[in-house]
């Protein structure tokens, strides 16, 4: 697996990540969470030489989605999102892009995807990790055989994704990360929708002894 991780900037200040996953044998590429700067990523698509057959949508904020029409039209691919937040796409109150000063979004899902379903990108096999909190329908998407995981805005490094913002629950987040992504191997990396990467053997201490994070 060849990962390429772009930072694109948007209205909110803090970066967004964009991953674009590559199968080296099968050369099929997915990007997860393409929230603008569109040449960029078919750039990178195109150096690697790749066939973009899924965007996914670790939920449906603005800040993740703003780039996705454009690309699909240059470059194809199913847009996949969990059905908890396929209604977030096409209505602005929930994607906020007005709040986050983008012209109004509205999207339609290829497919919506549950809880424990399986992606497959050659011979790359992705698992749904359904984590509500941050929104209802956030997801993280986990790799065994790559001992990686992308939380899109559920887990950050030494902390947790917003729940103030519609359909989001502190709850939730809470059992999301505590009672599934905690259960994922020490040595798997977390790839977040923000900021810096960090490991789940990093962040038990704080979900799971009530720790603060040791920087």
């Amino acid at each position: 697996m060849i990962l390429k991780e772009l930072k694109i900037d948007t209205w909110i200040g803090d970066p967004t990540n964009c991953y674009i996953v590559f199968d080296e044998e099968s050369k099929e590429t997915m990007v997860i969470d393409p929230a603008g700067d569109v040449d960029k990523i078919v750039e990178m698509i195109e150096i690697l030489n790749g066939n973009l057959k899924y965007i996914y949508l670790t939920h449906c904020h603005g800040d993740h989605i703003a780039g996705v029409t454009a690309l699909k039209e240059r470059c194809g691919g199913k847009i996949l999102i969990h059905r908890g937040d396929s209604e977030g796409l096409n209505n602005p109150d929930i994607n906020l892009s007005g709040y986050i000063g983008l012209p109004e979004i509205e999207l339609e899902p290829d497919s919506r995807i549950d809880d424990e379903d399986l992606i497959h990108l050659g011979n790359l096999e992705f698992k749904v990790i359904h984590t509500p909190g941050h929104t209802k329908g956030g997801t993280s998407l986990y790799c065994d055989s790559e001992k990686c995981l992308f939380s899109g805005d559920t887990l950050f490094r030494g902390t947790w994704g917003r729940t103030d913002l519609p359909t989001g629950s502190l709850e939730d987040i809470m059992y999301s990360i505590s009672n599934k992504l905690m259960k994922l191997p020490d040595e798997t990396i977390v790839y977040p929708g923000h900021g810096k990467s960090t490991m789940i053997q990093d962040e038990k201490p704080i979900y799971l002894e009530l720790k603060p994070k040791r920087w």
